[in-house]
Formats: structure tokens, sequence, C-alpha cells
């Protein structure tokens, strides 16, 4: 199949294989709940009474104190002690197999190209550092909310876009399908493609 670039009106060979596969939804579903729920980190832990530090001595004799009987300070008991019922982190991830996560991102590049949503350009540099001027090249290009996804991202490109919600730009080699779905449009370079078809082939 061939798509034009947005900017020179050239045509650009694409792979049928990564571009134009058919949409599985379920497929979609289960590599975006998994990217969400590997990036969770889990929620605080406690330490019980065999994780707390000290405690080796018993802190006085059984008998003739007058006080309590006490065998350790890390009583949950004692202040400083361990919890009684602590809580522990959850580990929330969950496995996809690769074959699987590079079909969910097939399915949805394929969907961006069929719904007229997929841009490609020959070249995306920025010559500044400025948000400003990088506002202007995308107003140029009819982008308000757009993914730009280069072969290798420029110091200038990640400086000009890091503070604008509606736009973010990667390489091919940390593409998410999370990333891929909050976008409106995404845009991408010709050796960027070259790129995604080599890895998605």
């Amino acid at each position: 199949m061939e798509l034009i670039t947005k900017d020179t009106k050239a045509k650009v060979t694409l792979c049928e294989s990564v571009f134009a596969t058919a949409y599985n939804e379920s497929l979609v579903h289960q590599a975006v709940v998994t990217y969400m729920n590997n990036a969770r980190s889990g929620n605080s832990a406690q330490k019980t009474r065999s994780e707390v530090s000290g405690g080796g001595k018993k802190p006085w004799n059984q008998k003739g104190s007058g006080r309590a009987r006490a065998g350790t300070i890390r009583s949950p008991l004692w202040r400083t002690g361990g919890v009684t019922f602590a809580s522990k982190k959850r580990d929330y991830s969950q496995k996809l197999n690769k074959k699987m996560y590079k079909g969910a991102i097939r399915s949805i590049i394929s969907e961006l190209c069929r719904t007229d949503n997929l841009f490609i350009v020959s070249d995306f540099q920025c010559a500044t550092s400025k948000t400003k001027d990088f506002t202007l090249r995308m107003n140029e290009l009819g982008l308000r909310n757009a993914l730009i996804v280069m072969e290798e991202v420029g110091e200038f490109e990640y400086l000009a876009s890091r503070n604008l919600v509606h736009f973010d730009v990667c390489d091919p080699t940390v593409l998410d399908p999370v990333t891929l779905l909050r976008h409106e449009k995404v845009l991408m370079t010709e050796s960027a493609v070259k790129k995604i078809e080599e890895q998605l082939k």
C-alpha cells in the first residue's frame, strides 16, 4: 500500500503486514490493560515483628521486676514494634507475549491508517528549542493533537514539546499502545516508518 507524505506530497510504500492488518479489539484492550498495570507501583508496605530491627535480647527477666512479661521489643504491643497485620506491596504486573504485543501495535497503526489519522513526513526537525516555534510547525501541518514518531528524538524536539499537553515526541523503540491511542493523530517520519516495519514484521 502507498501513502502520500504531508510535506513533499511524495508516495511512500508501506508494508501491508504492518500497516494493513485487521483490527483486533480484544488484543488491543489486553495490551493496554497490561501496559497500564505494569506501570503501577503498588501500595505502601509496613514491617511485621520479624522485619523490625532490634529485639535480639529479652528486655528484662521473666519474673521479679514487677512489670509485665516481655520477650522482645519488636512486639506489636510496643511503640516502634512491628505491625500485627502489616500491609504489603501488591504486584500488579501482568505478562503479555512479544508476539501479542507486536500484534496489538500493528492493529492500532493499521486502524490509524484506515481512518486517515496517520501522516508521514519526509523529515521532522526543530531549528530551536522554543515551544512557540514547535507550535507554529504543528499549525502548518494542521495538527492540534498528535504523537510525533521520529527515528531519533533530538534535544530541540524534546525541549520544545515537553510542556505541551496535546503533543508527544518519541522514537519507534519506545512506542506503546497507550500513547498511540491517547492522541488523535500520529505523525511519522519516513525513517521511523522503516524502523517500525523492521520491528513489527
